[in-house]
């Protein structure tokens, strides 16, 4: 069979021409195996010896989309850069000649604090990269016996690479290694120490105490009587730290807080709100061409997988937001549809015997005889290939390097360990967590999205770099390996009783006969470790070059984690706080007056 042309439909609208389309899912919709009538479908698959065994599929029963297609289509964008330019750049340059002022340590760190909390902190690396390196080489005495000064200091350095000891906190202990009670009467300095308690690193033992410590005193405390904006932060702290927070959602929580402060900077929060409608507005249009490229595809009217478009979107949109990157955005978003189509392909839709035909097309990379497999797996693993395909071309044409021997290679992986679950399902295998967890990080499907997040990100893209990242650096492993735990945190008490899916919990449950309360305190234990060996990880010496929007990705994937899956399965079940996030991270527009 030749190999058909590839599908200029799955180009990024920014790189796309007026060629002809190939649209698998119209195709798919006219097929004998239509998707509204999949379940008891019978399919004649002669070169599976199937022909007259009748499969009934199985459904997942997936919730519809929450979004109007129409509507995402038409979205219109208010905030142009042309019409802010000018004033952009006059609060632009009163916010860098704040960092050239005057001030105490305490003022300078709780400025690039607020600085990046607002989300502009990719407009002002040099300036914050200065102001700490300064801060780091000049030690203040007085700051060291400051609980909130010394943890903000610690967090801040911390966050950018600096190696500041944790034994910075033991003048704050008792001969007992534990931290000293009295400082339980310091509602914002407990909070500084939770807050710089999550950089902690492998093995650091204090920073755990300070965890321990701090959440317990902050969880007894009678917020009624704390002046409300800490009050704010303290819930909001406790809810999730700010270091595992997605930088969009974080942006538009802190400006209504720092609009409450005293000490609010008015230019500053200025610039914020305007840049965060512009960066928006760059969003707005990247999830209008998608939805446009969904419904052409006709993937909109498909049921037997999830059509989860916009929160798609949204996990890109979190890893990378800036806006030159709409490419990564646009492309990843699109491999990431592939994603969730072939996991519901193997998780509930295909027999063991399609399953096996399909992953070993996949493997091979080849769709010669593709006829061997029914309809609907045929066309969802065409629409993965010449996905694939089309970036790499994409990729090959614009950097002049050639990734699809390293996707196609995720990919090969990714559908092993789908393979290797749907065997353990079928044969009644128990895993033990171990055993789980090492084909479990390879089918979450964050591994396709950061190696994406290297070569559509970066601005020196080179084999060296790329064959680095396609063993899997522990970096991207511990992020996906985060994604993967939360993931299966989500997972609801009926769905663990269930058990027609293997998670982390009941792996765990079954190993040890521990009680559901006892394994989730245990996989949330094995969330934070990873998160200690991430954070050291992020800061190691690469020698490749433009590789930091890469390691930024890595954390802000496991970010994203922490969002989706903090009260159930907002990936899977989008609920009204997933659609309340992505509505005012993507559509809503700060108020400037």
């Amino acid at each position: 069979m030749a190999v058909p042309a590839l599908v200029t439909s799955f180009l990024p609208s920014s790189t796309r021409h007026n060629q002809p389309s190939l649209l698998f899912f119209r195709h798919l919709r006219s097929s004998s195996s239509s998707a509204s009538s999949f379940s008891g479908a019978q399919f004649v698959t002669r070169a599976l010896k199937i022909e007259d065994k009748e499969i009934v599929r199985r459904s997942a029963n997936w919730e519809p989309s929450i979004w109007d297609y129409g509507l995402l289509q038409s979205l219109s964008v208010d905030y142009t850069e042309d019409k802010y330019t000018e004033q952009v750049q006059r609060l632009n340059k009163e916010v860098k000649g704040i960092f050239d002022r005057e001030m105490n340590q305490v003022a300078k760190l709780e400025f690039i604090d607020a600085v990046q909390r607002l989300g502009l902190g990719y407009h002002f690396e040099t300036e914050i990269k200065n102001a700490l390196s300064f801060i780091y080489n000049t030690e203040v005495a007085q700051l060291l016996d400051d609980l909130y000064a010394t943890s903000l200091r610690f967090r801040l350095l911390r966050q950018h690479g600096y190696t500041v000891p944790q034994d910075v906190f033991q003048r704050f202990m008792n001969k007992t290694g534990t931290f000293i009670e009295l400082l339980s009467k310091d509602v914002k300095g407990l909070l500084g120490l939770y807050e710089a308690s999550v950089h902690g690193l492998e093995g650091e033992t204090i920073l755990d105490e300070a965890r321990n410590f701090a959440s317990k005193h902050l969880k007894d405390l009678h917020l009624d009587k704390v002046p409300a904006i800490l009050a704010s932060h303290v819930s909001h702290a406790l809810d999730m730290p700010i270091h595992w927070r997605p930088n969009r959602l974080e942006a538009r929580w802190f400006m209504d807080m720092y609009e409450k402060q005293t000490d609010m900077i008015p230019s500053l929060l200025r610039l914020a709100k305007i840049d965060f409608n512009l960066v928006q507005s760059v969003h707005k249009k990247e999830v209008s061409n998608m939805a446009r490229w969904w419904v052409e595809l006709g993937a909109n009217k498909m049921t037997f997988f999830r059509d989860r478009l916009v929160e798609h979107y949204f996990w890109c949109c979190a890893l990378v937001f800036e806006p030159q990157y709409s490419a990564y955005r646009e492309m990843t978003t699109k491999l990431l549809c592939m994603v969730t189509l072939i996991d519901d392909v193997y998780d509930v839709y295909g027999t063991l015997e399609e399953l096996e035909l399909l992953t070993d097309f996949i493997v091979r990379w080849d769709i010669t005889d593709i006829d061997k497999l029914p309809p609907t797996i045929k066309n969802s693993f065409m629409a993965l290939y010449n996905t694939t395909n089309e970036i790499g071309y994409w990729t090959m044409r614009e950097l002049g390097i050639n990734t699809i021997p390293y996707m196609r290679k995720v990919w090969a992986d990714e559908c092993k360990a789908y393979l290797k679950e749907v065997n353990w399902y079928n044969k009644g295998t128990k895993p033990t967590l171990k055993e789980y967890m090492d084909v479990a990080v390879d089918s979450v499907g964050g591994l396709i999205m950061l190696l994406g997040s290297y070569f559509l990100t970066t601005d020196k893209l080179t084999e060296e770099g790329l064959d680095y990242v396609s063993k899997i650096p522990s970096v991207m492993h511990c992020s996906a390996k985060i994604l993967r735990l939360n993931n299966d945190l989500s997972t609801s008490s009926y769905e663990l009783a269930r058990g027609d899916n293997f998670k982390a919990l009941e792996c765990y449950i079954n190993e040890t006969g521990a009680s559901e309360e006892a394994t989730r305190e245990h996989v949330r234990h094995l969330v934070h470790e990873t998160w200690k060996r991430m954070n050291k990880d992020v800061f190691e010496d690469y020698p490749f070059p433009g590789f930091a929007p890469f390691l930024g990705a890595c954390l802000n994937l496991a970010r994203a984690s922490q969002s989706f899956y903090q009260y159930g399965d907002g990936h899977g079940l989008p609920d009204n706080k997933t659609k309340d996030h992505l509505v005012m991270a993507l559509f809503e527009p700060v108020p400037l007056d």
